[in-house]
């Protein structure tokens, strides 16, 4: 039960799996620049007051895992993402100012919980029993 967000109207557990890749899947995800894609996705878990699940930077796309409060939708938090990293990463490093935009406007995102789908859907069919 810690796991859980609280608050005085609502109690919840909102996990995003997120994936997105450069644009044209261009392997530029590479030393200092997997680093400070790091340090840029730290800063706004804090921030944002998300917690921060798994991470994992490939040369050509990212997972990010993260848990959250219901006030943020998961277009915003993408948007928020890779909008800060594509600035930050485009003044720093101007080898990525050849691609025309940093990330390509789609992403994957599904959500997780303490339990499967599998789990939850034989719980609700349980209720009518009940």
């Amino acid at each position: 039960m810690e796991d859980y967000r609280r608050n005085p109207h609502s109690v919840t557990l909102l996990n995003y799996h997120f994936v997105w890749c450069p644009k044209r899947r261009k392997a530029v995800l590479k030393g200092k620049i997997v680093k400070r894609c790091q340090e840029i996705i730290f800063e706004l878990c804090t921030e944002n007051d998300w917690r921060l699940i798994a991470l994992e930077i490939m040369p050509d796309h990212i997972h990010l895992f993260i848990e959250t409060n219901p006030t943020y939708a998961p277009s915003v938090i993408i948007k928020r993402v890779k909008g800060r990293l594509s600035h930050h990463l485009r003044k720093e490093f101007p080898e990525l100012l050849k691609l025309p935009t940093l990330w390509t406007p789609s992403y994957f995102c599904s959500t997780a919980g303490n339990a499967s789908t599998e789990t939850i859907k034989k719980y609700i069919e349980n209720q009518k029993g009940k």
